[in-house]
């Protein structure tokens, strides 16, 4: 399988996946301008993260001569590893489809500060406690910006107009719950894959991050059939609707998901060099992408009041600033 062992590739690829992790509901706000429902968007985009878990146990997980290819991994791997990555599937099916509806209500430059930024803090410290790797101090400082900048993009959006403070309301608390549940998936997920794969065989029973990727995928594919549903019914949306869209909205969610499923798989790859909490830390640094995606694309301060763009300004730097330390804490 393909591995890395450069410090500096995995910083990349951490990179790599906060862009993609920031980039991926693009595809949404994109689908949702031609009113095409969260929860049809979202069989599509499912589809996306399972082909993409396919294609990567299929291609990376069969290349190069480090540890066991995915095929003989899937003979070899044991009940608990599986159920593992099943289960972080499932874990973050169910608090992606909140982020979704937050992003809906409250627009990218909020539900993604707040429900990835708590999931980063989260996570990351799950993470770290299960494998400690990097300097403690700085991924603790970069955390704790990154938390300051989640309360300047709460304060910011307070100051947006009365008719708008309802759904942003409603956003903020999805957006709380998806980061709530969003935050242990990761933790669950390397739970499943061998300790050391990049410079060790991998231990019994344990699976590759291929072969977990492939389970995760399969995990939230097969859970949206109970999850997406109960939203369908919810809003009334229907399969007849699924079926006559016309296939560019169809591609939309297909991208977003593989475009999603790229950048875990990114960091997965990553986390064997920077270890699961530095690694998960920089690819969450998603929130920072998201709201610049937000502020500068999707125009989403337009109509503020004065003194709100300083707010916006501190948050990003804020951002940033936890960005760079949690960055330095791998060397």
């Amino acid at each position: 399988m393909f591995t890395v062992v450069n410090s500096a590739v995995a910083i990349l690829f951490c990179v790599l996946t906060m862009v993609g992790w920031g980039s991926w509901a693009n595809t949404q706000k994109l689908a949702g301008r031609e009113r095409w429902p969260f929860e049809l968007y979202y069989w599509d985009y499912a589809i996306g993260v399972l082909l993409l878990g396919i294609v990567f146990c299929l291609t990376l997980g069969n290349f190069g001569s480090a540890g066991a290819s995915a095929f003989t991994n899937l003979h070899s791997a044991t009940a608990g590893p599986v159920g593992r990555a099943i289960g972080s599937g499932v874990l973050f099916n169910v608090a992606n489809i909140l982020l979704v509806i937050a992003i809906d209500a409250a627009g990218m430059s909020l539900a993604f500060p707040v429900g990835i930024g708590l999931a980063l803090v989260i996570g990351t410290v799950a993470s770290y406690f299960q494998a400690p790797k990097g300097n403690p101090l700085l991924l603790g400082g970069g955390v704790v910006l990154v938390l300051i900048a989640m309360v300047l993009s709460a304060l910011a959006h307070r100051r947006t107009s009365a008719t708008h403070r309802t759904r942003v309301g409603r956003g903020i608390l999805f957006a709380v719950a998806a980061g709530c549940l969003m935050g242990f998936f990761y933790p669950q997920l390397m739970r499943s894959i061998s300790p050391n794969f990049n410079t060790a065989p991998i231990e019994s029973g344990y699976l590759t991050p291929y072969t977990a990727l492939l389970f995760f995928g399969f995990g939230l594919f097969v859970s949206n059939f109970v999850v997406n549903f109960f939203f369908m019914r919810a809003q009334g949306s229907t399969w007849s609707q699924y079926w006559r869209a016309r296939k560019s909205l169809h591609w939309y969610g297909i991208l977003g998901g593989a475009i999603w499923m790229i950048a875990l798989g990114l960091d997965v790859i990553a986390s064997g060099v920077a270890g699961p909490a530095i690694s998960y830390a920089l690819g969450q640094g998603a929130t920072l992408v998201a709201a610049l995606w937000g502020v500068f694309v999707w125009k989403e301060f337009q109509q503020a009041p004065a003194g709100t763009r300083p707010l916006v300004a501190m948050m990003l730097l804020s951002y940033c600033a936890g960005l760079i330390l949690i960055g330095a804490a791998i060397f």
